[in-house]
């Protein structure tokens, strides 16, 4: 199989949400477009991933020792990003407590494309990160999951443009 390799730099984004009226976690197009890119602030990505716990499933017939999947929980996650000197608009968008989604179009905003994750979150913790190294201002905020994340989701088509007569 030929595949074509590509960067995430570059192409992916990331938004966030604060409204997602689908059950199942997935945006409209007007809530992708009513959301704000955070995509050309971040200088860190952390975490964004599901793992399987594991059930071992022993018995006495076997001296292999088998598993079976057992509950799917989210890794830690964070987004770190660089500090503005003169606006603190990103700040405020994520507050301590607020709740929203990260959605992240891996391949881009690609219509069609089964590359959306959509991350319902809670966040944690936003702190700044303090250094004498030589290097940009940033700050961190950490995210708790709160419900199973929708992965591989159909990015939205894009609005249609309206008819001029």
């Amino acid at each position: 199989m030929q595949v074509k390799k590509f960067s995430r730099r570059g192409v992916t984004r990331v938004l966030w949400l604060k409204s997602v009226t689908d059950t199942g976690h997935v945006p409209t197009r007007a809530e992708l477009t009513a959301g704000t890119d955070l995509t050309d602030a971040i200088a860190a990505i952390d975490g964004w991933t599901l793992q399987n716990q594991a059930i071992e499933t022993p018995d006495l017939g076997s001296t292999f020792e088998s598993k079976i999947p057992g509950t799917d929980q989210a890794d830690d996650s964070s987004l770190g990003f660089y500090e503005d000197k003169v606006s603190d608009e990103i700040e405020q968008l994520l507050k301590k407590d607020d709740t929203g989604w990260v959605v992240f179009l891996r391949k881009g905003d690609v219509p069609g494309s089964r590359s959306m994750d959509v991350f319902p979150v809670r966040i944690g913790s936003r702190s700044p990160n303090y250094s004498t190294d030589n290097e940009a201002a940033k700050f961190t905020v950490n995210f708790s999951i709160t419900e199973k994340p929708t992965q591989d989701a159909p990015v939205p088509a894009a609005a249609a443009p309206k008819n001029e007569k």
